[in-house]
């Protein structure tokens, strides 16, 4: 066997690969006198069936997997050995003259090969680093929303101002029966309130869907209509009131605190509003890192230039598709990846050239601490380490959550290695202002 390659250009290669009858004879006779063992001919005692009739049978099947075996083994041996850098699968190219029933072949592929480029990251430009902080305001609300969470439900034989109420929306239009709890400090405008206002258990509400809510998003839960449709819901409903409920705030006090954070962790409202800041904090740092981790890819993406065999490429794509594709289509689907397929090789050369790596250890205790985090959200503050480790084990025996977890873990080391070595320029400012900034 002979491979060799010919360089078109420093993106493009043919490599060629002559396979002669030495070299899958062998193996090709063993199997065919294996076929003879086995083979079930009429007219013939199994296990004497003549070889020639075994060949003309069998041979040119077993002749063609063989050889595509051996070559597709021979091709990856290659390419690994040569450390060739390719993108996409090797394309075999068309051979109009090629006749199995010859006793040497001869094959040909294109290789699109990725190109040669450095990454510095001390951009010319600075990437601005958001600080988020925690401020009064943001405290004081959370404060708000716990005291409201954890109040006492009194009811009330009259609706008021900043009371719960519950009932049934309907609508003959669109035939809307739907059971609804809400505060009605989500309703919109004074003119909605007011006819909330002094309304009794029983009673029938007329109103208007359209600037029903503050959030139109809302009519989605409380009437149980699609979201494109909520957008520009404009029908007559009626809310028939079932109840009503006047929500009283807890105390701030021992027994709401452990409840919140477990025995004796925080004794005073102080205490409590350093927990909330912390805790809020630490939700920023991962916004602010995954915006980071955004900005830096997006000008990474735009301002290291290198070419791709685009042209290989989109004939590898068109090759490859599940469902036929013509020229235009297999050039359209290039232009929606080709973005993708340049972050994902400066990726590699950024993990390659910093030796970033993620260990099978540094991947449990990853998969633990998420654990952890995940259990806290449903109130198991302080599971064993039998109780996470089982957890862990059963999840990193799935392959895909292996994957998922892996390319999390390796993000949080490229904003790590961003932080270190990228041009920043950091930026504090509150949760509020940074959605104001970043989101419009």
């Amino acid at each position: 066997m002979d491979i060799t390659k010919e360089q078109i250009d420093d993106l493009n290669a043919i490599v060629k690969v002559a396979i002669t009858k030495e070299d899958y004879s062998d193996k090709v006779d063993n199997i065919l006198k294996d076929y003879r063992k086995n083979a079930n001919i009429p007219g013939f005692r199994k296990g004497n069936v003549p070889m020639g009739l075994v060949k003309k049978q069998y041979g040119k099947a077993v002749l063609v997997d063989e050889v595509n075996k051996l070559l597709q083994e021979s091709l990856n041996k290659y390419l690994t050995e040569e450390k060739l850098d390719v993108l996409g699968n090797p394309l075999p190219k068309a051979q109009d003259s090629f006749d199995w029933d010859k006793e040497d072949f001869n094959f040909e592929f294109e290789l699109g090969l990725a190109p040669t480029f450095d990454v510095d990251l001390n951009t010319k430009k600075p990437i601005t680093h958001y600080n988020i902080v925690a401020d009064n305001k943001m405290i004081d609300e959370q404060i708000e929303r716990i005291q409201q969470q954890y109040g006492k439900l009194v009811s009330k034989d009259v609706i008021e101002e900043g009371n719960e109420v519950s009932g049934t929306f309907t609508s003959e239009e669109k035939e809307i029966e739907n059971k609804a709890t809400f505060a009605l400090d989500k309703l919109k405008g004074k003119r909605n309130l007011n006819k909330f206002v002094g309304a009794k258990p029983g009673d029938v509400i007329e109103l208007k869907s359209k600037g029903l809510f503050e959030d139109d998003h809302d009519l989605i839960t409380f009437l149980k209509v699609d979201h494109d449709e909520a957008h520009d819901l404009d029908i007559d409903v009626k809310f028939t009131v079932a109840e009503v409920n006047h929500r009283e705030p807890a105390e701030l006090n021992q027994e709401l605190f452990d409840k919140l954070f477990g025995e004796g962790n925080v004794s005073s409202v102080e205490e409590l509003k350093e927990k909330i800041k912390e805790d809020a904090e630490k939700q920023f740092v991962q916004q602010a890192d995954q915006k980071l981790l955004n900005d830096v890819t997006e000008y990474l993406v735009a301002n290291i230039n290198f070419d791709l065999p685009a042209d290989f490429l989109k004939r590898w794509i068109q090759a490859t598709a599940e469902q036929e594709l013509t020229e235009e289509q297999a050039a359209e689907e290039y232009e929606k990846s080709e973005k993708g397929l340049r972050y994902q090789l400066i990726e590699g050369k950024i993990i390659t050239t910093n030796d970033l790596q993620v260990s099978f250890d540094e991947l449990k205790d990853y998969a633990k601490d998420f654990i952890k985090m995940q259990m806290a959200q449903f109130g198991q503050a302080n599971p064993s380490d039998e109780d996470v480790d089982s957890i862990a084990t059963r999840v990193l025996s799935n392959q895909d959550e292996v994957k998922r977890l892996s390319e999390q873990l390796m993000s949080q080391k490229l904003v790590t290695l961003y932080k270190e070595k990228a041009n920043l320029d950091t930026k504090e400012l509150t949760y509020e202002d940074f959605v104001k900034e970043v989101y419009g």
